[in-house]
């Protein structure tokens, strides 16, 4: 992926120094056809398109503020009643990730939601022990979120 923005790029490079105009709208129509090219070439390359890599990227991201937010409300809720009633407890979550940097990408956003925290993984690696501020609403929402993140990492790393 990284050789093909930098092909890319030189493409819009190329395409600017060709047209003798030295402007952002040159390099961005050289950028298009930079797109264009290696959208036409792409069975060349070892990896798929750039570009379908980047829009993984950016619903990953899209998925992790959906849950941010979500999550950010069920907490505040349980903050502001004037008797908690919470049960915090650790259960375990399977997944189907392999990697280091897939399992290392879940760990961190699950503990980047507020309200649970990836306490350990196992040797294998299939197992994650989550703490959840209140398992008995918290797990179905973790396990729910969890599924949305696994499918959105295996769009990025695969």
């Amino acid at each position: 992926m990284p050789m093909q923005v930098l092909i890319n790029l030189f493409i819009g490079f190329i395409w600017m120094f060709l047209q003798d105009s030295w402007t952002i709208l040159t390099f961005f129509s050289g950028y298009l056809f930079g797109l264009i090219v290696l959208f036409i070439l792409r069975r060349y390359f070892l990896h798929q398109f750039y570009l379908v890599t980047l829009l993984a990227i950016v619903k990953l991201f899209l998925v992790f503020i959906h849950e941010l937010f979500t999550s950010s409300v069920l907490v505040v809720k349980q903050v502001m009643r004037p008797k908690i009633n919470i049960t915090p407890g650790i259960f375990t979550l399977e997944t189907e990730l392999e990697g280091d940097l897939e399992i290392t990408l879940l760990a961190m956003l699950l503990t980047l939601t507020p309200g649970s925290v990836v306490v350990e993984v196992s040797h294998d690696e299939k197992k994650f022990y989550i703490h959840a501020m209140d398992i008995p609403e918290s797990s179905d929402a973790v396990i729910r979120s969890t599924a949305k993140f696994e499918e959105a990492i295996k769009r990025v790393t695969r």
